[in-house]
């Protein structure tokens, strides 16, 4: 059995709900006004958050795959999603879509503005498709 078949996604799969539902509702509001700005600010924050959690919980579904958990913890980002693709958890393709999008992130942190916000507001499409491959994978015990 799996060390990590127990993992719970209900935290990723909630906030990619929730960015789904925020990005909706963004593509709905027509005008430039405070409630533009809100689901705009929700979009970004739900961004950051999916890439934080799914790196974590990534991290615990490597374990089953590296020689201690205390090596799995250890890993950056990109050394996390670079071994889930050499383990067939995601494709090479995807893989460097969430380096990708990890350099988004990095570079708003010191420019959460208008540029920051458009430019992860047009990875979202393809973003919440990688989120939910990354989820299932998460969960998956055979490796996809």
């Amino acid at each position: 059995m799996s060390r990590t078949a127990d993992i719970d996604t209900s935290g990723l799969r909630r906030c990619i709900g929730t960015l789904e539902a925020a990005f909706g509702h963004l593509q709905r509001e027509a005008s430039d006004g405070p409630m533009r700005d809100i689901f705009r600010a929700a979009c970004v924050k739900e961004f950051e958050l999916v890439l934080e959690v799914g790196g974590a919980l990534l991290r615990r579904r490597l374990r089953d795959f590296l020689a201690s958990n205390r090596e799995a913890d250890r890993l950056t980002f990109r050394d996390a999603f670079r071994h889930a693709a050499k383990h067939a958890l995601v494709t090479a393709d995807a893989c460097e879509r969430w380096l990708q999008y990890r350099d988004v992130r990095n570079a708003s942190a010191h420019d959460y503005g208008e540029r920051f916000a458009e430019t992860a507001l047009e990875l979202i499409p393809a973003f919440l498709v990688d989120a939910r491959a990354l989820a299932d994978a998460v969960e998956g015990e055979d490796g996809g």
